[in-house]
């Protein structure tokens, strides 16, 4: 079974990068789910895509897949350029600001 090592991306409700510094790996699954035809719930009897494991590093997370002989691939990460203003977020309540700021 193989595994996906991969830094987890920023929640699309957040702007910091909370719980992003970790890195996972999951088992990629082997079957495809299939709908219970009486409930209408998805399932899979494949019980290795439940399990998820959070490293501190990729170090760690590669040397642990090494150590069990899990076939596994890494994915980059994709880092956004930070934005970083002058003066930060007290720039817009400036009393030294030498333009009008309206809306």
């Amino acid at each position: 079974m193989r595994a996906r090592i991969y830094q987890p991306a920023r929640n699309a409700m957040q702007s910091g990068t909370a719980k992003t510094h970790v890195w996972m790996l999951d088992f990629v699954p082997d079957q495809a789910r299939e709908i219970d035809p009486l409930m209408g719930w998805t399932g899979s009897s494949d019980t290795q895509s439940q399990v998820r494991l959070k490293f501190d590093s990729r170090e760690a997370a590669e040397a642990y897949a090494k150590e069990k002989g899990i076939p596994y691939t890494v994915t980059e990460p994709h880092k956004r350029k930070p934005n970083v203003r002058a003066r930060g977020y007290g720039e817009n309540f400036a009393t030294d600001r030498r333009g009008v700021w309206t809306h």
